[in-house]
């Protein structure tokens, strides 16, 4: 069975990678690998280095699925049951900081992601302003993030370049080691772009002592595009990125404070506020017609690690202005265009879980012990909570999920991962069947990240 392969072939590699010495963990300043794993016995900071580093993070995946690929189409049950199974390396980075002195520090990532896509996508204007699509290469080598940091206190920094937006717990934190699942939540990840990066500026800092200790980011970036808004996402496929330049004409304003007044939590909010998403669309005219397309994202987290237990939550609650009249439109877009045209586009959508695992080894004083850590998560999102006017919502994107895993930390940061999951389709309960066919599946991850080269 191909299955039974994949799960031999990933223990081998793993009983390889047991025998590798130990390496330090990671923890970023400069936004880009932001690792804070409880097992890490080292952790390096900012100022670690005197003048470059070089890393990144990386994940392989395998999964068996009892479900087909499309719920929407699958008939009136929902997804059809179908035995499958599939391998890919979702995403791998290479992450590389400089510093011009100490007051300025240059950071880049650049993610190769499922291998990579590449498409080149351009408004033919003596074409009527139609799509032209063109297939480039076989991968996705993505530009996620590149900027400068002025360093001045520790209360105020500015940043310019290409940023990551921290909207939500996975935004903010979303290196491999830094979530328990082999992949990233997927409330979050459904209803708003992950990784989200846009270019812009921003300003961060810390400040306070004791148990008044915060830290906070303001940003001004790129705003979504109402251009790829639909059904299935909300909002998560308006990251501009199609062309060689961003549209500008409606950008977004971010802000995110934690606060970190006792040792081991963090409790974090954020807000996106975009007051025209139709003014950054691909053609001016397409929404001229329609009021400002506002978007609003609010959302909550907390996050609680000791030497025994992490657990973790978040919520976000997201709301889209002229939601109808926008669905008019996107429904009509070109054939051609790199947008799916999907359904009623919700006015609201809505995301939260729970998650929280036990470090078994910490019970135990044997130092050679696995550090083992089984965990439990929950989510329940929708990206069509609640319509505007006469729009019908489609309770097939209701989805109330669990998770059930164990991790392996084989090195403070790497880990090998594997989980249960099991959605329910058409329901807000976490213990009950859904109006749908449940989705299953099996996933096995071994997942990295690391610092390779300090100086």
């Amino acid at each position: 069975m191909k299955y039974t392969s994949y799960i031999y072939i990933l223990f081998l590699l793993i009983a390889d990678i047991a025998t590798a010495q130990d390496v330090d963990g990671i923890s970023g300043a400069t936004r880009h690998i932001s690792t804070d794993t409880v097992q890490a016995k080292k952790t390096s900071t900012i100022d670690s280095f005197e003048k470059f580093r070089f890393g990144g993070y990386g994940e392989m995946l395998t999964n068996h699925k009892d479900y087909g690929i499309n719920r929407f189409y699958g008939g009136n049950d929902g997804n059809s049951k179908t035995s499958r199974s599939t391998i890919a390396i979702p995403r791998f980075v290479l992450a590389f900081d400089y510093k011009f002195n100490e007051k300025w520090t240059l950071s880049s990532e650049i993610e190769f992601e499922a291998g990579g896509t590449g498409q080149a996508i351009e408004l033919e204007n003596t074409e009527n302003g139609e799509y032209e699509t063109e297939i480039e290469k076989g991968g996705e080598v993505a530009l996620e993030q590149f900027h400068i940091t002025r360093n001045i206190c520790p209360a105020f920094n500015v940043r310019f370049g290409h940023i990551i937006v921290p909207i939500g717990l996975t935004n903010a934190h979303h290196e491999p080691i830094n979530f328990f699942g082999t992949v990233r939540p997927e409330g979050e990840t459904t209803l708003i772009p992950s990784t989200w990066h846009e270019t812009g500026m921003e300003v961060f800092g810390s400040f306070g002592k004791g148990i008044a200790t915060f830290d906070y980011e303001a940003l001004l970036v790129a705003g979504l595009n109402a251009n790829g808004f639909d059904r299935n996402n909300w909002v998560a496929k308006g990251k501009q990125g199609f062309f060689e330049q961003d549209c500008f004409n409606s950008p977004a304003f971010v802000g995110r404070i934690n606060w970190k007044g006792v040792t081991g939590l963090r409790i974090g909010t954020s807000i996106y506020y975009c007051q025209n998403t139709g003014a950054n669309s691909d053609k001016e005219q397409t929404y001229s017609s329609i009021d400002d397309i506002s978007l609003l994202i609010c959302t909550a987290d907390a996050q609680y690690k000791s030497k025994f237990i992490t657990t973790r939550g978040n919520i976000l609650i997201g709301n889209l202005s002229e939601s109808e009249a926008l669905t008019g439109k996107n429904t009509k877009l070109s054939n051609k265009s790199p947008y799916s045209r999907t359904g009623a586009i919700a006015a609201k959508a809505v995301s939260y879980a729970g998650e929280v695992g036990i470090h078994l080894n910490s019970f135990f004083k044997n130092e050679k012990c696995p550090a083992l850590t089984p965990f439990v998560r929950y989510e329940y999102y929708n990206p069509q909570e609640k319509g505007e006017g006469k729009m019908t919502m489609d309770n097939r994107c209701q989805v109330s999920m669990w998770t059930f895993g164990l991790n392996w930390n084989v090195l403070p940061n790497l880990v090998f991962k594997a989980d249960y999951t099991t959605r329910q389709i058409g329901t807000k309960k976490p213990f009950s069947q859904g109006s749908y066919n449940s989705e299953n599946e099996i996933s096995l991850g071994l997942a990295y990240v690391a610092w390779f080269q300090k100086e």
